[in-house]
């Protein structure tokens, strides 16, 4: 809002306060002030300041309630208004009418008030009202709407002015009685399409007079209508989500809804009407007032809030009384006088030295709680007054499993070359994605989702890293996902994911840089989970969450040795790779982090294998085997006649080519051979070979190679 500091100086006296003092005092008061600047208003200029207030401060952003909160952050009593008029005040007729017009409780508004003015001979306005309008940055019109703009800068209440000698023309006005209703065809301007069902609006039979909190129709505005005799002057408070959710369908906001989308309550609203009323008389000193529909709901108890100074010392931490750092806690008269100060009624008790504090009407949205008094004190105080200084750590805290778990797994992750991702939990509607969590009003369409798997947002980053020009990322990710049952219930659980592959690299230096295969991909997820001793079986198997992101034919589920599923593993989809543009030799991972933690739970005493202090011999064997003998049985076979002194067999090579038969392949497989009882002689070591050879050609029809 801008508001004159001239103006604010008509209400509170602030000539004697420096201008960067006050907006300092603003400012730590939660009350920024964003720009300050002068303009020229008639013959003087004057200095205008910007100020914006916090949502739930509705009580202050107009010239009233900002002079207030000065007065609260300075300790100054607010003057009457200079403009008040004290003819003609019929608070009393008002406030008899909306007790014997009460109705229940309505989410659509809380006030509704209809006044019939007549007798209207001159709608100009007077020269200071057009000062005060200019200052505030609104063009002055001349004309009943200078009023509208005047009275909600003044008081934060909006109207809304009709044309009644152009409604009289349309209806009977016997019969003239205004209600509020929805309707889903109605259109106050050409632009607008149908309604939505339960869109408010203002109706008498057949004539739409506008929607309700949001704008007129623009058949009976007032503006550029030329001579008016009588006016329809509507007054309500509407509720702000009710406000909110019209204005956003519609796609329209005025700064009548902006107000209302804020929050009003009615706490000043009738002196506000009668001010409008006696405001009109000015220059109509002959203009007569009728109501012509009124209704409120009940006014709620004000509420009382219990404040324990014990707790007020706790929150807000000593005070720095000068620049040696001398500290003492903030005084009960220090509180009591805040409470003063903003015009709080209460009673302490000094045995238990507790404030029960009744919050008045103006504040009955904001302050619900004893942490919002405390704020109010610490406001008024000043933050910067508290002694800022982190608390002395007598012990470290402990790390817990779960955490210990996680650094476990990510130092697999990392030795393995992976980089960690951190990404958000709301994502975009993925077509990909059979079953999605969706929310109810997400603030932007690009998280409207919670997922129910990383793997997407995984190849959403690598796809975005190839746009700018950067490699393949290989990366893991811990992070929650979401998912929802047929009875409509939701879980959230933690998992990690990650992905590897897709880029080339040499396994030995004199070969050519390779993509890795997707045997060599599985195995690299194998040595991730035998560092931290974590057997794993695995099933050809896909569930049908994955099957849109991964291979068909080329993923695996995997699960502990007790059948246990907890993860998945394959290759990306192609036809998804080929969508993204991204390669389709890219690996992903995804498993359950509680299922891991709590088998490390289970598994926590660690098996030692004890170390031989005897040399290791090393022996690479190679042979041309059938395809159609499995490498896991001829593994069992080799390692059962290879006695207990082969400890090791690794997998070195396999090829195929023109000097191998087509139904063949060749393997080079290295023998690791090591006893812990003595040094193996070369001989030893040849005996064994020669029998494992032996083996396989009887076995398995190999046939060796030099």
């Amino acid at each position: 809002m801008l508001i004159s500091l001239t103006w604010i100086n008509e209400l509170i006296n602030v000539d004697n306060i420096n201008l960067n003092e006050l907006i300092e005092k603003l400012t730590l008061g939660g009350f920024e002030v964003e720009d300050q600047f002068e303009i020229s208003v008639g013959n003087t200029t004057e200095t205008i300041l910007e100020i914006s207030a916090t949502a739930n401060r509705a009580d202050s952003i107009f010239a009233e309630g900002i002079a207030k909160e000065i007065g609260a952050l300075i300790d100054k009593t607010p003057f009457q208004n200079p403009y008040q008029i004290e003819s003609f005040q019929p608070e009393i007729i008002l406030s008899n009418s909306f007790l014997k017009n009460q109705i229940n409780s309505n989410n659509s508004f809380s006030t509704f008030i209809t006044i019939i003015a007549e007798n209207l001979n001159d709608t100009s306005s007077p020269k200071w009202l057009k000062q005060k309008l200019i200052s505030s940055g609104i063009e002055p019109t001349d004309n009943l709407s200078d009023f509208q703009n005047y009275i909600l800068l003044e008081t934060g209440y909006p109207f809304e002015f009709y044309n009644f000698d152009k409604i009289q023309e349309k209806i009977i006005p016997q019969d003239f009685q205004l209600t509020l209703t929805t309707s889903k065809n109605f259109k106050v301007e050409d632009q607008y399409s149908k309604l939505q069902d339960d869109t408010l609006i203002l109706k008498q039979d057949e004539l739409c007079l506008g929607i309700a909190g949001i704008n007129a129709n623009e058949q009976l505005d007032i503006i550029d209508c030329g001579k008016i005799n009588s006016i329809l002057i509507e007054g309500s408070i509407f509720g702000s989500k009710k406000i909110r959710q019209t204005s956003r369908n519609l796609g329209l906001r005025t700064d009548r809804s902006a107000r209302y989308e804020k929050g009003l309550n009615n706490y000043n609203f009738n002196k506000t009407v009668c001010r409008l009323l006696n405001l009109l008389r000015l220059k109509n000193p002959d203009i007569t007032y009728k109501i012509n529909t009124i209704a409120q709901i009940p006014e709620k108890p004000l509420q009382s809030i219990c404040l324990n100074y014990k707790n007020v010392v706790e929150i807000l931490g000593p005070t720095q009384v000068n620049k040696k750092l001398i500290s003492l806690d903030i005084t009960i008269e220090q509180i009591t006088s805040y409470l003063l100060r903003l015009n709080f009624k209460f009673e302490f008790e000094s045995k238990t030295q507790t404030w029960t504090v009744l919050i008045p009407k103006s504040r009955i949205d904001d302050i619900t709680r004893e942490i919002d008094l405390i704020e109010e004190i610490g406001r008024l105080h000043g933050f910067n007054n508290f002694v800022s200084s982190l608390p002395t750590v007598e012990t470290i805290g402990l790390e817990d499993f779960s955490y210990q778990t996680r650094k476990k797994l990510v130092t697999c992750f990392l030795s393995e070359g992976l980089n960690e991702l951190i990404q958000y939990s709301l994502v975009k509607e993925n077509p990909v994605l059979r079953t999605q969590v969706k929310l109810v009003n997400p603030l932007v369409s690009e998280c409207s989702v919670l997922r129910t798997s990383l793997l997407p947002s995984i190849l959403t980053t690598i796809n975005e890293n190839l746009k700018q020009g950067n490699r393949t990322i290989e990366g893991f990710e811990f992070g929650h996902i979401f998912s929802v049952n047929s009875q409509n219930n939701y879980s959230e659980k933690e998992y990690v994911g990650g992905n590897f592959g897709g880029i080339k690299t040499k396994r030995n230096w004199s070969e050519p840089t390779e993509i890795i295969s997707w045997f060599e991909a599985k195995g690299k997820l194998e040595d991730i989970f035998k560092k931290i001793n974590i057997g794993l079986i695995w099933k050809n198997k896909i569930p049908e969450s994955y099957e849109n992101i991964l291979h068909p034919y080329r993923t695996a589920e995997f699960t502990l040795l007790n059948g246990v599923s907890f993860g998945i593993f394959g290759q990306v989809n192609p036809i998804l790779a080929k969508q993204m543009n991204i390669n389709s030799d890219i690996y992903l991972f995804e498993f359950d982090f509680t299922v891991v933690k709590n088998e490390l739970k289970n598994n926590l005493l660690p098996l030692y294998k004890e170390y031989s202090l005897y040399p290791k011999i090393v022996k690479d064997l190679s042979f041309i085997i059938n395809q159609k003998f499995s490498f896991g049985d001829i593994q069992k076979s080799v390692l059962e006649t290879g006695t207990n002194v082969l400890t090791q067999l690794e997998l070195l090579d396999e090829y195929k080519g023109k000097s191998i038969p087509s139904d063949c392949i060749s393997l080079c497989i290295q023998l690791t051979f090591q006893s812990n009882k003595k040094t193996l002689r070369t001989e030893e070591v040849e005996t064994i070979l020669n029998s494992i050879e032996t083996m396989l050609m009887k076995k398995y029809q190999i046939i060796p190679r030099i």
